[in-house]
């Protein structure tokens, strides 16, 4: 099988490298082609190794595993993503592309984070010899900071908000020749991020519509690509309707608001590079978006947390977003909303 990258701008091929943007400045995706879907006997990701752009042997020890769902009415399920093993969704991302950074010999590497995509990389760097730095803002919640710290992560604070701190870190790429892992463009890390589709299809089948928390869109447009290539395989015969939940203030789908919703900082990213391939997704899949305030997003979050859903708040945007959604007539029939991320600590 041929692997490439390909660019979602300009449509140039790539060898399959740990590269991130085109040479045209636009993101890249892998492109390979499945027969059918024939997923092995593994209880965790592994069961969806064959779709995976890696090498079994740089595999990391730590594996995602394969999250439950939850039923809580006749038409709405919960995928509890925030049950892997750093508590967020991001650490299937983090799997994949701690193997191919593995399979380069890469040893150091600069990512920027509100906190859970860091803790991730900073857990399975520890893990696999791998040193990183993880750059965020002061304004970071302090009990992600502390579980940072004790994952050995290279703290670099900056004054700013989520676009600055991630300027910053580019800055510190570039200047020290340090590997940018950024979980906003690192076409790797979609490949991670795609199995939550087929976990879901394999799980319920193909829900009406899918409310994913939407900032960078590393899960949403994961989802968007595991729905795509179940289709492009023949295994299913339409796609879901993909529904971006945003946060007020941050919107880059929804139009923005002028209200500010600061609860929900794992989304708090108004200009995701990502953009253009994030409406693609919702063109393709007929969804739409939704932006939720402060009120609302705390209303979803107690009612997730008095059911047993230890989430955090910007998991409760799923939840909230649905809500609104339904209260405007824009959903019938199944939907299933994403919990991307957990409030344990440390």
């Amino acid at each position: 099988m041929i692997l490439m990258l390909i660019c979602s701008k300009c449509g140039r091929k790539f060898e399959e490298k740990f590269i991130l943007r085109c040479t045209c400045g636009g993101t890249l995706l892998v492109k390979r082609k499945y027969d059918s879907f024939a997923p092995r006997k593994f209880l965790d990701i592994r069961r969806y190794i064959d779709y995976l752009p890696v090498d079994e042997k740089f595999l990391p020890s730590l594996t995602p595993g394969i999250t439950p769902i939850s039923k809580i009415s006749d038409e709405v399920y919960l995928k509890l993503d925030y049950l892997q093993p750093t508590g967020s969704f991001k650490d299937r991302g983090t799997y994949v592309t701690v193997a191919k950074i593995k399979e380069e010999g890469i040893d150091e590497v600069v990512i920027d984070s509100s906190g859970n995509a860091g803790l991730s990389l900073a857990t399975y760097g520890m893990a696999e010899g791998i040193k990183v730095h993880v750059f965020l803002s002061y304004n970071a919640k302090p009990e992600k900071i502390a579980r940072l710290n004790s994952v050995n992560a290279r703290l670099h604070f900056v004054e700013g908000d989520r676009m600055r701190v991630h300027e910053e870190a580019v800055k510190f790429s570039e200047r020290t020749g340090i590997p940018y892992a950024s979980h906003w463009l690192n076409p790797y890390f979609l490949e991670g991020t795609k199995t939550i589709a087929f976990e879901i299809y394999e799980q319920i089948g193909i829900p009406r519509y899918i409310f994913v928390p939407v900032g960078s869109g590393t899960a949403f447009l994961g989802i968007w690509k595991g729905f795509k290539e179940l289709l492009e395989m023949g295994e299913i015969n339409k796609m879901p309707s993909l529904v971006a939940v945003q946060a007020e203030g941050y919107e880059s789908l929804c139009k923005r608001s002028k209200s500010v919703n600061k609860l929900a900082d794992g989304i708090a990213i108004p200009n995701p590079p990502r953009i253009e391939e994030m409406k693609v997704a919702l063109r393709e899949t007929s969804g739409f978006c939704i932006s939720v305030g402060e009120e609302e997003t705390l209303a979803g979050y107690h009612w997730l947390r008095r059911n047993g859903f230890f989430i955090e708040e910007t998991s409760a945007t799923a939840l909230a977003g649905y809500w609104k959604a339904r209260e405007k007539g824009l959903v019938k029939g199944s939907s299933l909303l994403l919990l991307t991320g957990s409030a344990k600590s440390f």
